[in-house]
């Protein structure tokens, strides 16, 4: 990953560290038209987010991978 993803990715998963976010809010925040920033594939690829059912509602959480990668270890 080129340091400028890898920064803006580490922004995302701690923005959801702390929370679980509907969809719609996490795709308002961070999706992306730019191909030289594909932060919310790349967060996709790496499996450091799920998509799950609350309810009625889509959310986004971060996975353990997720996590080890924010902590340092990825």
């Amino acid at each position: 990953m080129s340091d400028v993803v890898d920064a803006l990715l580490r922004d995302l998963l701690a923005w959801l560290a702390v929370t679980e976010r509907p969809y719609a809010d996490v795709m308002d925040a961070w999706r992306t038209s730019c191909p030289r920033l594909p932060v919310w594939e790349e967060a996709i690829e790496q499996g450091f987010l799920i998509r799950a059912r609350t309810g009625d509602e889509a959310v986004i959480r971060i996975t353990p991978a997720g996590r080890a990668f924010l902590a340092g270890g990825g």
